[in-house]
Formats: structure tokens, C-alpha cells, sequence
């Protein structure tokens, strides 16, 4: 059978699996301050920081970890309240949320190439919804959300539903996100884990959860894409 230049198991076409907030938008801040005002309400009083080590997990498990912290047991009810309350407080800030750069110029060096791609991100869909209108992610693009695996990360079910529905292994995709959980999800499905700093976290910080790689920003990672096997031609 001749050689399919658009095969997505090319050895020299990598799929690339991306996370969203954080990776391709400047939500990570946003989310930490509506997770704040919820836990408030909930009778939770963290600091900002203390939260933002946490965003890219599961809303579910953020919620749990944070309200442990302050010795405060949630029930699943209170968990399910503080999630909706999170969601909404987030979408009244999405004005202020703004595409990181080089994110759309990623994307499209991507579909040129016809480097197989998805996004995969610990959110449902109705919050991720209006990230994927400011980033305008095309039709064709495989999108897995929370509401589409039983665990978000750091367990490596968004990772891997994003590699089955490109009909790739995990193992020879590369998984770009922004946090160490994103990292952890990645090493745990057996990807090769890409950081970038718009997240948060130091470089260091990335490469001990299981960065091969850790560029400033998606243009960054698109200036060096070529660091990860995929060529233009």
C-alpha cells in the first residue's frame, strides 16, 4: 500500500493534544478568582494563590482538595453547587479572558500541515463553550470534555479519549498543557507532556511533573515546533 502523506500514525507527524485554558486562552487567573468567590459563598476562605495551584484539575477535585484544606468536608451536593457557582461567576468574567499568543496561529500551522490535533479539557462544555468561540476551534476538531470521561486530570482520560478519537496510540502523541496536572495526566497515559509558562508555573516546576519540553507561550512552542518532530514538509 503506497504512503499516505496525511496518515495520522506517521512517525513524523506526531498528533498534538492541546488543553484550553491556559494553553490556548488567559482564563488560568479568571477561573482562580471565580473558584475564590464560590468557595466563599460556600463558606470556604482561601487564598487566591492556594487556588491557583490547583486550576487544571477537575472542578470536582479542586473543590474537594480546597475544602480539605480548611478542614471543611463537602457533601456531593455542596461539591455539585460550587461548580455550578464557579461556572457562572466565570462567565461573567469572560470579557477580560483573551486568546494567548500565537494560539490561533498554532492551530492553523497545525491544520496546514494536517497534523492530526484535538483539545481536551478538564472543564464541561458548558463553561469550556465560550473558550471554543474565542478561539474559534474549526468543526473538524475532535473537542473532549469533562462531560466525556468518568475522571478529568490529573487522571489520563481526557488525554486518552482525545488520542482514540484521532485513532492514534497515547504514546505517539504529544500532550500540551499549562499545568503540572496537565504533565501528571500526560506521563499517566503514557504521552510525551509539553509545558508551556502561560499556566503559572515555573519551568522547573513543569519538567518535574513530566515536561519534555517547556516553551513560554503557544507562539513559542510554534516558533520551535520542529522540537517536537513536526516538519513542513
Amino acid at each position: 500500500m503506497p504512503d499516505r502523506p496525511d496518515r495520522p500514525d506517521r512517525p513524523d507527524r506526531p498528533a498534538i493534544l492541546l488543553d484550553l485554558d491556559g494553553t490556548l486562552t488567559d482564563s488560568v487567573y479568571q477561573h482562580a478568582l471565580a473558584w475564590r468567590k464560590a468557595l466563599e459563598l460556600g463558606g470556604i476562605q482561601l487564598s487566591v494563590w492556594r487556588i491557583h495551584r490547583r486550576i487544571g484539575m477537575s472542578g470536582g477535585l479542586l473543590a474537594e482538595s480546597l475544602a480539605r484544606e480548611t478542614g471543611h468536608e463537602l457533601t456531593d451536593k455542596e461539591a455539585a453547587k460550587m461548580k455550578q457557582v464557579h461556572a457562572r461567576l466565570f462567565a461573567a468574567q469572560m470579557g477580560d479572558v483573551r486568546l494567548l499568543p500565537g494560539a490561533k496561529e498554532l492551530m492553523r500551522h497545525l491544520t496546514k500541515l494536517k497534523v492530526p490535533w484535538a483539545v481536551a479539557t478538564s472543564g464541561a462544555l458548558a463553561s469550556a463553550r465560550p473558550l471554543l468561540e474565542l478561539i474559534a476551534l474549526p468543526p473538524s476538531i475532535p473537542l473532549i470534555t469533562r462531560d466525556d470521561v468518568q475522571h478529568a486530570k490529573p487522571d489520563p482520560d481526557l488525554w486518552l479519549a482525545a488520542a482514540a478519537r484521532l485513532g492514534v496510540a497515547p504514546e505517539s502523541a504529544v500532550a500540551v498543557g499549562d499545568s503540572v496536572w496537565d504533565l501528571l495526566a500526560a506521563r499517566r497515559a503514557r504521552a510525551l507532556g509539553v509545558g508551556l509558562l502561560t499556566g503559572g508555573y515555573g519551568q522547573e516546576e513543569l519538567e518535574r511533573a513530566g515536561a519534555y519540553r517547556v516553551y513560554e507561550d503557544p507562539a513559542d512552542l510554534l516558533l520551535h515546533i520542529d522540537e517536537l518532530g513536526i516538519r513542513a514538509s
